[in-house]
């Protein structure tokens, strides 16, 4: 038996404010562009600097709290997988994409008071539910296309 892995572990700048969009059926989805950079000396010693950029996608539970917490600029961490789906655009071309499906997220910074310029001290941001008032405990059953299996302990797909 063959066993693959597909992970991912990005610590990166966000490029701009994550866009939160929802599905027909009401699940929330949001994307951002994360950049990655590497630095390096070259053989005259001259620093050299390459970046790259990362679409990230987060669902549900996670999308919200990204949106709420992430801003341009922000130092994230994402832990994920590597999603790639091809789709026609507008003038019929074929395009291939390549995302990072997030599963994790964890903010690398301190965050400013609201009242003042101070930090908050608590630099483990990962996200609390009754932080910001969302329901986590989501219904994915309902948005589940159920298969014609026999065993009832079997995923659809």
């Amino acid at each position: 038996m063959s066993r693959t892995l597909n992970k991912v572990m990005l610590i990166g700048n966000v490029g701009r404010n994550p866009d939160l969009k929802y599905t027909p059926s009401g699940i929330p989805v949001t994307s951002f562009r994360l950049a990655t950079s590497e630095t390096w000396k070259d053989r005259d010693g001259n620093v050299q600097e390459h970046t790259d950029w990362h679409t990230i996608v987060a669902w549900r539970g996670l999308a919200e709290v990204i949106h709420r917490l992430v801003k341009k600029g922000s130092r994230v961490y994402i832990e994920g997988r590597i999603q790639t789906r091809s789709f026609d655009d507008k003038t019929g071309n074929r395009r291939h994409v390549v995302e990072v499906l997030a599963d994790n997220m964890l903010l690398l910074e301190a965050r400013k008071l609201k009242d003042d310029d101070s930090f908050d001290d608590d630099r483990s941001l990962l996200a609390d539910q009754s932080d910001f008032d969302l329901d986590l405990n989501l219904d994915y059953e309902s948005e589940i296309p159920m298969g014609s299996s026999s065993h009832s302990n079997e995923f659809p797909f």
